[in-house]
């Protein structure tokens, strides 16, 4: 925080932990935030044209590197889902979450970013309120992003193995019911079925924890780097700030890979029927025994 004296009236620059509202549309709230993701938003929109005009059967160099990105991209999939038709369906999503999140941390270190806005009054002083700030430093964007992809992934889940299989890898009903099914086969069955049946509320609760430990680590990263830029840039002015520029340019590629690449491994894990690996695993037991 950075207090200057103009006029006897001191004018406040901070960076608050939520995004400042800037006008209102109706009962609708629109922040500095939100018109950042907007911003965004419209600059992937501008970019696909581009590129849907300019795609040509022999590619040029833009084409070219575009293409040659792509193929690293789907290839990166590919080792999470281990299946490029998996791959193919889950890459659209993933792909537009990389770019969305990117351009937001990287727009969120331009220098208009920060030192354009206007002044409010408040408590007898003036505050700044940027016009712009990163979408990504909004604990409301990112967590409306992790609900986004908990719950599509379960629906993916749904699609890809039948809502009665998603469903019993919460509430395990088919489990308890192998107490009966199972008892004359195998006596273990009346301790492994109570267990299994705890793992799936287990699971149950950690797609919540994703929630948060999606949300929280995009979060805290890219607020924690606007909160570094401030002081340093308020410390030292010119030459010193710049490494921790170019280090926040690197955080903010690296955190947009993180999340895509995560929700990649929710929406494969989803997919995959892990009742059908266990049952096998029991036949063999059974087998050998």
């Amino acid at each position: 925080m950075a207090i200057n004296n103009i006029n006897e009236q001191p004018i406040i620059h901070e960076t608050t932990i939520y995004a400042e509202p800037i006008f209102n549309i109706g009962s609708f709230q629109v922040t500095n935030s939100l018109i950042n993701s907007w911003f965004a938003v419209l600059i992937i929109i501008a970019l696909c044209i581009f590129l849907r005009l300019n795609i040509k059967k022999i590619p040029g160099k833009i084409q070219h590197i575009f293409e040659m990105f792509l193929e690293g991209a789907l290839s990166l999939c590919d080792q999470v889902t281990n299946d490029r038709k998996m791959t193919l369906k889950i890459f659209p999503l993933a792909a537009s979450l990389f770019i969305f999140i990117l351009i937001n941390n990287w727009l969120g270190l331009l220098p208009v970013v920060g030192s354009m806005g206007f002044l409010a009054k408040e408590a007898g002083h003036s505050v700044f309120i940027p016009i712009f700030r990163a979408g990504t430093a909004d604990i409301n964007t990112t967590l409306a992003l992790s609900i986004a992809i908990v719950i599509g992934s379960n629906i993916f889940g749904i699609i890809a193995i039948g809502a009665w299989k998603t469903f019993n890898k919460y509430v395990n009903i088919k489990a308890l019911g192998g107490i009966f099914t199972k008892f004359r086969e195998d006596k273990n069955v009346l301790i492994v079925a109570p267990i299994t049946f705890f793992v799936g509320i287990l699971e149950l609760i950690g797609e919540i924890a994703k929630v948060a430990s999606l949300s929280f680590r995009l979060f805290g990263n890219v607020f924690a780097g606007e909160v570094l830029l401030a002081s340093m840039g308020a410390i030292f002015l010119y030459l010193l700030p710049t490494p921790f520029l170019f280090l926040e340019v690197f955080i903010g590629l690296i955190q947009a890979l993180i999340f895509s690449l995560l929700a990649t491994v929710y929406f494969t894990i989803a997919s995959q029927d892990h009742g059908e690996h266990e049952e096998e695993s029991h036949e063999k037991g059974l087998a050998h025994a």
